[in-house]
């Protein structure tokens, strides 16, 4: 789609959705469905990146596939701002915008998300996986000394066991498998609030920051599970990057 095109589409949807804001640019994110893995840790790095730059002239808002039950807890779990927060029934919004729609064997969503999590047709997310676990010294780390994580019902962690066995000021070694697992039972005890329609289980998702004209400054299109950002050392770093140009 030309530029052009596109940002006429997205100054509509500026409109449709009630994105205005009186911030000079604004972050503009169409997820998947809600309880997508992506979503999930998009909400909370945006949620942390409002609470940090308060007086930054940037809004953040978050357009998911979902359901108005699967967003209050989404907005009660990650910390983001209901108002900020947009749900569509479907992905006809996200098919508009060019949004890769995943693989589609034609089998179901089930079996497409499958093939996609052993990295067929989603070549980043396998490593992806690997850096929950081997830890990443160019991302800052998740959980800090008096941290208390809360794993089932039964598993509380402190995150002092990090400190203690990998040091800080990094991505140390199981913290971002730990915080996804987090994330991945919250889902699973809300299946049905979260995840509507197994159909848009590989629905990939795009991420536009605008100026106050709703020109675009940045853009970025998801083709692979776990690869919501160009640098998902650090999944934001592009806002200041642009921004300061």
């Amino acid at each position: 789609m030309a530029i052009a095109d596109l940002e006429n589409l997205l100054k509509k949807l500026v409109i449709e959705f009630n994105l205005e804001t009186n911030k000079d640019n604004k972050l503009v994110v169409f997820l998947g469905l809600l309880g997508d893995f992506d979503s999930f840790e998009y909400g909370i790095n945006a949620s942390k990146y409002l609470k940090q730059i308060r007086n930054h002239k940037i809004d953040i808002f978050l357009i998911a596939i979902g359901s108005e039950k699967g967003k209050d807890k989404f907005c009660s779990f990650t910390g983001f701002p209901k108002n900020n927060l947009k749900i569509v029934k479907d992905n006809s919004t996200h098919q508009l915008l060019g949004a890769s729609k995943g693989i589609d064997t034609g089998l179901g969503g089930w079996i497409n998300l499958f093939i996609m999590l052993l990295g067929i047709g989603s070549p980043k997310t396998i490593p992806e996986v690997i850096r929950g676990y081997t830890g990443d010294k160019n991302s800052d780390q998740i959980y800090h000394h008096d941290d208390n994580i809360q794993l089932f019902k039964f598993i509380e962690l402190s995150g002092k066991l990090f400190e203690k066995s990998f040091g800080t000021g990094y991505l140390r070694p199981f913290e971002l498998a730990t915080f996804r697992l987090k994330n991945m039972i919250e889902i699973f005890n809300n299946w049905k609030d979260y995840m509507i329609d197994t159909e848009y289980l590989t629905q990939r998702g795009a991420t536009f920051l605008l100026n106050k004209n709703n020109k675009i400054i940045y853009r970025y299109y998801s083709k692979d599970i776990l690869d919501y950002s160009q640098d998902m050392s650090s999944p934001l770093k592009f806002i200041d990057e642009n921004l300061d140009k």
